[in-house]
């Protein structure tokens, strides 16, 4: 793995949640300055954190399972108790389009990832350089 993996697969899934919120607020019209955006991601930036910390997603970071897929649950669990526990609300609706857009947008990236990783790979192994 390279180096710059990791930092790379966590600012994916940063990325992946600050995009999330900031079209939420966009869509509702609530506004999108620094401490808006940054009052509703913390508790799911929490969760990611967390999610990172208890699989050792540093470990294999572009990897869908388990990586992504626990990373992506403990996001939108730990997101929704933190912000329960904040006197937020999760409405079922609120759960299912935060459960969908991330699990989207943060195994998505990590598809793309393992795709072109592969073709890197392929393309190695039996001599292709990519130009004709």
């Amino acid at each position: 793995m390279r180096s710059y993996t990791v930092p790379l697969a966590f600012a994916a899934d940063f990325l992946c949640v600050l995009v999330f919120v900031v079209l939420g607020k966009v869509d509702h019209e609530t506004g999108t300055a620094l401490g808006a955006v940054a009052g509703t991601a913390w508790p799911f930036l929490g969760g990611l954190v967390l999610g990172w910390v208890v699989t050792l997603a540093w470990r294999m970071p572009v990897r869908i399972w388990p990586s992504g897929m626990f990373v992506w649950a403990v996001t939108v669990a730990g997101g929704m108790v933190l912000r329960l526990l904040s006197g937020e609300g999760a409405p079922t609706s609120f759960v299912v389009v935060t459960a969908s857009f991330l699990a989207v947008t943060m195994l998505g990236w990590r598809t793309i990832a393992r795709v072109v990783s592969r073709r890197g790979h392929t393309g190695a192994r039996s001599g292709q350089t990519g130009t004709s």
